[in-house]
């Protein structure tokens, strides 16, 4: 139970047109993220891949806070400032006067990280000053990869994954009744159609972690590649429908030479074998 201080950005967007703004571009209807309840959310390319995922925190005066991987925080500022056009909304890096915290210790009251309401991620929260006392962000990462959730900054390139593929589904980062927002097309389409099969899907193994991007094979079948691992557990980007076949005709699985096997947490949206 510690606190974390990871590498984060916080981008204010601001005024009367804000909400309306950034609900047209992005995943999730941020317009309803309130000081105890923040809202996941992405930014997609036309195609429907992830540039940056985030989360939107309410702030003083109705501003939204987004809270992104700082390597990725240049580019969505940017991005939001191309997009803005002349719209009177304020738009700015404010990660001088905020920082992202991230608390494990219990303390109540706070806002739980909106991908696991349930806190098994710890709350999310953005303080004015920098914790002095930050436990080490691999303990934290230990902790996310054990609840099965993966990191885009870790563990994926920017626009590499569809949202579907990254989970948005599960973690409350999609909303399917909004209306439009950019890429919306194709996440649509695959959720109509049930056609997402590749995934990040938690997989557990004995002894060495896989080193990041081994090969996960089932026999000759290359099913994808390990992404961040520790303690025993992994997050790893794989045809989800293939290593299920592997599993019921009992073909293990392996990351270079080390053997795995799917460890999904009960929350993972499943696809349906026979699938064309």
């Amino acid at each position: 139970m510690a606190v974390y201080a990871p590498a984060r950005s916080v981008l204010r967007v601001a005024g009367e047109e804000a909400g309306p703004f950034l609900d047209a571009l992005v995943t999730n209807d941020v317009s309803r993220a309130t000081p105890e309840a923040p809202v996941y959310a992405g930014l997609l390319s036309p195609q429907g891949k992830v540039i940056a995922d985030f989360i939107a925190h309410r702030g003083d005066g109705g501003a939204l806070l987004l809270d992104v991987d700082a390597g990725r925080g240049e580019d969505l500022l940017r991005r939001l400032i191309l997009y803005r056009l002349r719209r009177k909304i304020e738009i700015a890096d404010v990660s001088d006067r905020l920082h992202v915290v991230i608390r494990t210790d219990g303390q109540s009251g706070l806002p739980a990280d909106p991908r696991r309401p349930d806190g098994s991620i710890g709350a999310r929260v953005l303080e004015a000053v920098a914790p002095t006392h930050a436990a080490p962000l691999v303990d934290y990462a230990a902790l996310r990869v054990a609840a099965g959730v993966p990191d885009l900054s870790v563990d994926a390139a920017p626009e590499e994954v569809f949202a579907l593929e990254a989970l948005f589904e599960e973690f409350n980062g999609v909303d399917f009744q909004k209306g439009c927002f950019i890429g919306q097309e194709n996440v649509s389409r695959m959720k109509r159609r049930a056609t997402t099969r590749r995934k990040f899907c938690r997989i557990a193994f004995e002894g060495s972690t896989p080193p990041y991007g081994a090969e996960i094979t089932a026999g000759p079948a290359q099913l994808g590649t390990v992404r961040s691992g520790i303690d025993g557990r992994a997050i790893a980007l794989l045809r989800l429908d293939r290593a299920l076949e592997a599993a019921e005709k009992s073909v293990a699985l392996t990351a270079g030479d080390i053997p795995v096997r799917l460890d999904p947490p009960d929350w993972l949206i499943m696809p349906e074998l026979g699938d064309d």
